[in-house]
C-alpha cells in the first residue's frame, strides 16, 4: 500500500548533495553501469520510486551502479534491507550482492590480471600532514573513509563523525601505484570557515596491501602550491552498516 511506504531520505539527500538533478543521477547510472560493463536502464521515474520508497530495494545491477556514482557502500544509501540479504567479495575487489529475489549474483567487471589478486574495499584510517601559513605550525588531519573497488577504480568517502570536516577520494590503482584526486569541505566553524580545498595525491600501496603511504598537493590559502605526506592505514574489510556504524567516531 502506498501509504505504508518510507521515503528514502538518505539516497535523496546523497543525490541532491551531489547537486544532481534525477534526471542527471540517473544518467550517470547509466553511464556507471557502462563503465563496469553491467549496462542498466536507470531513468528519472526509478530514481523517483526509490526515493519516494516504492521500491524499497534496489536490484543488483543497480547497488553497483548506485556504488559507483555516489561512492558509498549500499548499506548507507537508505534501503531497507532485504531478508537473507548478504554481501560476498570476489576475487577482484568488490563484491557481489545477493538476495533471495535474485539466485545469480552480481557479473563481476572484467579486471586486468595485475588487479585480480587484490581487493582494498573496507574502513581506512586517512591521516595527512599540512603546514599552516596563518599559524605558522603543522597540523594533521584524520579521517575514517569507507573504501570501495570496482575493477581499478577506488573511491573513499569520510564517516561524518569522524571528523567536523569531509573528505572524499577518487583513485585509480595500477599494480602498487595509486593516483587520483581529493576534496575536502573543511569545518563550517573551524580556522578555515567551511572552505573547500581539492588536489591531486599519488600512493605507494605496501605489498601486504594493509598500507598505503606518499604525497598530497594541493592549493593553499594565498593560491600557492603545497605538498605533505599522506597515508592510509586499514582497519576493517567490512562494509557493512553495523561496521560502519562503529568506526563513525573521531579518527584516532
Amino acid at each position: 500500500m502506498a501509504g505504508m511506504t518510507t521515503p528514502n531520505t538518505a539516497l535523496r539527500a546523497v543525490r541532491t548533495g551531489m547537486r544532481m538533478s534525477q534526471d542527471d543521477f540517473a544518467r550517470a547510472l547509466q553511464a556507471a553501469g557502462h563503465r563496469v560493463g553491467e549496462p542498466n536502464d536507470a531513468n528519472k521515474r526509478l530514481v523517483q520510486r526509490w526515493e519516494s520508497g516504492a521500491i524499497a530495494a534496489p536490484r543488483p545491477v543497480y547497488a553497483r551502479a548506485l556504488e559507483v556514482v555516489t561512492g558509498l557502500p549500499i548499506s548507507l544509501l537508505g534501503f531497507a534491507a532485504v531478508p537473507g540479504e548478504h554481501v560476498t567479495r570476489d576475487e577482484h575487489g568488490g563484491h557481489d550482492l545477493t538476495s533471495p529475489m535474485s539466485s545469480l549474483a552480481t557479473p563481476t567487471p572484467k579486471s586486468s590480471p595485475a588487479l585480480a589478486h587484490r581487493s582494498y574495499e573496507g574502513v581506512w584510517l586517512s591521516r595527512y600532514q599540512y603546514y599552516s601559513s596563518g599559524r605558522g605550525d603543522s597540523f594533521a588531519g584524520q579521517h575514517f573513509v569507507v573504501l570501495l573497488q570496482h575493477g581499478d577504480r577506488l573511491t573513499a568517502r569520510s564517516l561524518p563523525g569522524s571528523a567536523a570536516s569531509s573528505l572524499s577520494l577518487d583513485l585509480t590503482v595500477d599494480g602498487a601505484v595509486v593516483t587520483g584526486t581529493w576534496v575536502e569541505q573543511t569545518d563550517p566553524t573551524g580556522y578555515y570557515r567551511g572552505a573547500r580545498y581539492h588536489g591531486a595525491i599519488q600512493l605507494l600501496a605496501e605489498p601486504t596491501g594493509r598500507r598505503m603511504a606518499g604525497k598530497w598537493v594541493g592549493f593553499g590559502k594565498d593560491m600557492d602550491i603545497n605538498t605533505g605526506p599522506w597515508e592510509l592505514v586499514f582497519r576493517d574489510a567490512s562494509t557493512s552498516k553495523a561496521t560502519l556504524d562503529r568506526y563513525n567516531t573521531t579518527a584516532t
